[in-house]
């Protein structure tokens, strides 16, 4: 299949919208039309990962990790991303991550790491601003509910777990057609006065380009009017980090045992225990000190996550539990998440999930 069938799947579930402003995701070497042949999937592109893909005879890696954060003036070799991109180009194959887009959906990586862990009720520990938007448009109300189909099938709608949210008023449209018009109703010349429906769709502003594709195609007017608003609102589906609650209390030192075995970690730095039982956790993966406030203002008992610096453990201020089980350790079962959501679109596609550690770090 062409490369750009899976980059716009993987793209519909985590949209590149919605990465941080630092983040480079998205596909990093190659070109959308080129034929693959398979994929290898990890969380960092390094050069062992491309030896894997070429023995795999597989010419798309996709990764969590973007191997380029920053621009680069150079590429002679001189240090493993360089060397990663030429190899990797050497031998025609492309390189796909998603990062943050896919830590930032309800969907994405911290739901894996709550599914792993056992929560149950999760929701986004810190949802996002700015990122929905209103549609307002008028149609013929004979029309409208086509139109309405239309929008919604496009992806407009959606707030929260429910589909197909509108608001729709009734009034008096006018208008006079020009002698190169070809109205809909009404005649040329002459005003014209039509029962139209008011409808109002909210969506998801990486959709907004698919949503006025299908507004144009659809509506009946040869011109139409519509208007796009911004919103202020909370999207309670986008954001970082994820919160929930364990079936059960767990002692504290059942929990960080449980937490060890279960996330597959060497190790856990963790900070005074406070002699409560454990409840509610909040998760992020890779680094996730930036969510510590958010974890306690919520009420979690324990915060789950990698890359807490020496005087960062100190903001716990006796209020939560810090357990921080390592950035690689949190995302590793990323690979898992890529793969579902691959092989159940692409259930034919040959994936590999790939055999390299890629954890920089060792414990001794």
């Amino acid at each position: 299949m062409k490369l750009r069938e899976i980059t716009n799947y993987l793209e519909s579930i985590a949209p590149l919208a919605y990465q941080e402003s630092y983040d480079n995701s998205g596909l990093i070497c190659g070109h959308h039309d080129m034929e693959i042949t398979g994929a290898v999937i990890c969380l960092d592109s390094t050069e062992a990962v491309i030896e894997e893909a070429i023995a795999n005879k597989c010419n798309l890696v996709i990764a969590h990790h973007p191997i380029i954060f920053s621009g680069i003036k150079k590429f002679n070799g001189k240090n493993y991303v360089e060397r990663v991109i030429i190899k990797a180009i050497q031998n025609n194959i492309a390189i796909y991550a998603a990062h943050t887009n896919l830590d930032n959906v309800a969907k994405g990586v911290n739901s894996k790491i709550a599914e792993k862990i056992g929560l149950q009720n999760c929701r986004i520990l810190a949802p996002m601003q700015n990122t929905l938007k209103k549609i307002v448009t008028y149609c013929p109300e004979q029309q409208a509910a086509a139109l309405r189909s239309a929008l919604f099938a496009a992806g407009g709608g959606a707030i929260g777990n429910y589909n197909e949210c509108s608001f729709n008023t009734s009034g008096l449209g006018t208008f006079k057609a020009g002698e190169n018009t070809n109205p809909f109703v009404g005649e040329k010349g002459k005003l014209h006065q039509e029962k139209e429906t008011k409808i109002e769709i909210i969506y998801s502003a990486p959709i907004e380009s698919r949503l006025l594709k299908a507004l144009f195609a659809a509506h009946p007017y040869e011109e139409v009017a519509y208007e796009t608003f911004p919103l202020d609102n909370i999207n309670n589906s986008i954001g970082a980090g994820m919160i929930g609650e364990l079936p059960s209390e767990m002692e504290e030192t059942a929990f960080l045992n449980f937490l060890k075995q279960t996330m597959k970690t060497e190790m856990i730095r963790y900070t005074s225990l406070r002699c409560k039982k454990i409840k509610t956790v909040g998760v992020c993966g890779g680094s996730g000190s930036f969510l510590l406030n958010n974890a306690i203002a919520a009420g979690a008992d324990v915060f789950v996550t990698g890359d807490f610096k020496y005087h960062q453990f100190f903001d716990a201020e006796n209020q939560i539990v810090i357990a921080d089980i390592g950035h690689y350790e949190s995302e590793q079962f990323t690979m898992e998440l890529f793969y579902d959501i691959l092989s159940e679109k692409f259930s034919t596609f040959a994936l590999h999930l790939s055999k390299i550690n890629t954890n920089p770090i060792n414990y001794l």
